[in-house]
């Protein structure tokens, strides 16, 4: 008697459970574009662009000492990214003491997805409406 007692708590536990997380995923918003399958899938190309754009800068910095402008790293085969991932395009801002790889939207597109995404030399992501 005292097992069924116990199983009919668990249950009643994990249904609570359940309701209570079933409702805050519907209360929760969708992040950067998630509802949209093609913005999603165009945000992680773009990141992944972006981290690799990062990379050989990085590498270009330890084999050269100096950064390296986006012409640059494809002119020395460092990197294969093309300028471009409709609707953004890329750009590298290099300083003395770091650089930047920005994919900024075209203005026409409204998809929901951020304006413009970067990448530091830190392979800190920042994004912007």
């Amino acid at each position: 008697m005292g097992r069924i007692f116990g199983l009919l708590g668990v249950v009643i536990v994990l249904a609570i459970g359940m309701y209570i997380y079933s409702k805050q995923v519907q209360s929760s918003p969708a992040p950067d574009g998630a509802n949209n399958p093609k913005a999603t899938i165009n945000i992680t190309g773009v990141r992944s662009d972006l981290i690799s754009i990062a990379s050989a800068e990085r590498r270009y910095y330890a084999t050269e000492g100096k950064y390296a402008s986006f012409d640059e790293l494809i002119s020395s085969k460092y990197i294969t990214v093309a300028r471009q991932r409709p609707p953004y395009t890329y750009e590298v801002q290099t300083g003395g003491s770091g650089f930047r790889v920005v994919a900024t939207r075209s203005a026409d597109d409204t998809s929901g997805t951020p304006a413009q995404l970067s990448v530091d030399e830190n392979m800190e992501f920042q994004a912007s409406e």
